[in-house]
């Protein structure tokens, strides 16, 4: 009677321990959802604001690839601590060696896994064509051609067209198509303004192009995304989207600027520097982009 009466009054305490455990453990992950998303929501998060079409249109395919990838994440997570604690040493669940098929746990393990891959692979085939960074954008308005050059430390950018050159800064007018065409007279590097799209690789020797656009104006961080040695931190750069006046009357006040940039000048800017301040030329050097794109081609 004795040893039934203690067992009695264990079995009420080991279910309170057991039901606390379980509502600590579904409190925390709860408590570190919230904090996820309050994070998310009070933090500006480059890729997650985009103020570009492009821009938009990743934001969309990373939030879908990542819904879908959670429809497995999330039950393996939960079924791993389920798991875990129904079948942990000392557990009374029911022990079956012999047990090796079920095919409704055959379906749900195979079938959703490849419906999301399916799904998946559609997705990725159609936005790698239409999202290909050498796609104009169509618009009524006429593109403007940038020329970017990634240089050690610093980013080089020239305007053919408007006879000018800037470091570390770059201007252009919002709603405008930009054709931006990217070398490297340094080492391998990645063009990259987060707001506005995807990163594309800058290489010595060869001529790649991405092509972007501002919805609004504003102010945007781009950088490096390809680490290329002891500089690399402060490898940033000014993106600003201005009004079409706005962006004319700038390029008429650099056409002011008393420092040129020709082939002397630049091999003197090419040479390895550091957080370099914004500066700004009157471009004297005819298809300098050209000539940077020569020096490493074979003659």
């Amino acid at each position: 009677m004795i040893d039934k009466f203690i067992l009695f009054r264990v079995e009420p305490k080991n279910s309170m321990k057991k039901a606390f455990k379980i509502t600590f453990s579904v409190l925390i992950l709860v408590a570190v959802g919230a904090l996820l998303a309050l994070y998310i929501n009070t933090h500006d998060i480059a890729v997650l604001s985009p103020k570009g079409m492009i821009g938009k249109k990743e934001r969309e395919l990373i939030i879908t690839a990542a819904l879908l990838m959670l429809i497995v994440v999330i039950p393996v997570f939960i079924l791993t601590a389920i798991f875990a604690w129904k079948y942990r040493a000392g557990g009374k669940s029911k022990h079956t060696p012999d047990w090796e098929h079920n095919s409704i746990a055959e379906c749900c393990w195979w079938g959703v896994p490849l419906v999301i891959v399916i799904i998946l692979a559609v997705i990725t085939w159609k936005t790698s064509h239409e999202l290909n960074p050498f796609n104009p954008i169509d618009t009524e308005k006429k593109s403007l051609k940038i020329q970017a050059v990634a240089l050690d430390w610093k980013w080089l950018f020239i305007y053919p067209e408007e006879g000018i050159a800037t470091v570390n800064f770059v201007q252009f007018p919002e709603k405008t198509p930009i054709d931006f065409e990217i070398t490297s007279d340094a080492p391998m590097n990645s063009f990259w303004i987060p707001q506005l799209g995807g990163q594309i690789y800058a290489m010595p020797a060869m001529r790649t192009k991405i092509h972007l656009i501002a919805d609004e104006t504003g102010e945007f961080m781009g950088r490096s995304s390809n680490i290329s040695g002891k500089g690399f931190a402060g490898m940033v750069f000014m993106a600003k989207a201005s009004t079409e006046r706005e962006f004319y009357q700038w390029v008429q006040s650099v056409k002011e600027s008393p420092k040129q940039l020709g082939t002397m000048q630049y091999e003197e800017l090419v040479k390895p520097s550091e957080y370099d301040p914004a500066a700004f030329y009157v471009l004297t050097k005819e298809n300098l982009f050209d000539y940077i794109l020569e020096k490493y081609q074979a003659h």
